[in-house]
């Protein structure tokens, strides 16, 4: 059976939100901005929150002089780096699990003086949020939590899922048919990330609205609130691209080095050991 798509959705900017602070409730702020834009939740609606109001109120701020001490704290492995007139550009994995420039830390949208981390685990930020949402709403609504990506082998930025609870983030469409009755093998749609980025045109960095709502993907909410973003995650044993190029050379490098040593060390022990030649008696 086809699965049923929306032929329409709509994106709404949730306007009236103030400057978030460490232990703030933002269900409590989502919840009054709804209410001064005369928008009530219904089942199946969306919200996508920027995770920049979610390490404010998780009290992510540190000054920004730490700023590259934050960085190497919360990098788990250098991907790629490249140095500039400014200092050193550097792509790593954070704790979160994330390929990011600067491991997600932010200066933008933070007062001057201070930087902002990720949240600590943000999938678990979406579900703390979406569980309180709804009991404040009754209605069976997602939460996103969104912040911006760079892209191989693209110009600019896009927002993109880092933290999930109650939306399907993934879209396994293998084992359906296309419009040809051909049987789909590959195809997984990631929902999370086309949410994230579509909502980024009515959000952005510069409007001051961080969260918006989307309406119209209800087959996309779930009840359970374990929908998490990490499985957005590539494995890393199926990651073609999990180093840059200088850092794939350099660690090729490294490891044929350290090879060609080990075999040189080998063969000169072989060399010193003493031959045995066993005579054979010659007999008449």
């Amino acid at each position: 059976m086809p699965r049923r798509h929306a032929a329409e959705i709509r994106i709404i900017g949730i306007e009236g939100i103030p400057e978030v602070s460490p232990g703030d409730d933002l269900a409590g702020l989502l919840a009054s901005a709804l209410l001064g834009q005369q928008l009530e939740l219904e089942d199946g609606d969306i919200l996508v929150v920027t995770s920049k109001i979610v390490s404010k109120a998780e009290g992510r701020v540190i000054a920004a002089a730490d700023r590259e001490d934050a960085i190497t704290r919360e990098t788990v492995r250098l991907v790629a780096s490249r140095p500039h007139p400014g200092g050193v550009t550097r792509i790593v994995e954070n704790r979160q699990g994330l390929v990011q420039a600067a491991a997600g830390v932010d200066a933008s949208n933070t007062p001057d003086g201070t930087i902002l981390l990720l949240p600590e685990d943000p999938d678990a930020s979406a579900r703390a949020l979406c569980a309180a949402v709804r009991r404040a709403s009754g209605a069976r609504v997602g939460i996103l939590v969104s912040d911006t990506l760079g892209r191989a082998w693209r110009e600019g930025q896009i927002d993109a899922a880092i933290g999930a609870a109650g939306v399907l983030v993934i879209d396994d469409l293998r084992g359906s048919t296309d419009t040809f009755g051909q049987t789909l093998s590959v195809t997984q749609a990631a929902t999370g990330d086309e949410l994230a980025s579509a909502t980024d045109l009515v959000k952005g960095k510069a409007t001051g609205m961080p969260v918006a709502l989307v309406r119209g993907l209800e087959r996309l909410v779930v009840e359970t609130l374990d929908t998490p973003a990490r499985a957005l995650v590539r494995d890393p044993a199926n990651d073609m691209f999990r180093l840059g190029s200088d850092e794939a050379h350099a660690q090729g490098f490294t490891e044929g080095y350290s090879r060609g040593l080990a075999d040189a060390r080998r063969g000169h022990r072989a060399s010193a050991r003493p031959s045995r030649v066993r005579l054979r008696r010659r007999t008449r």
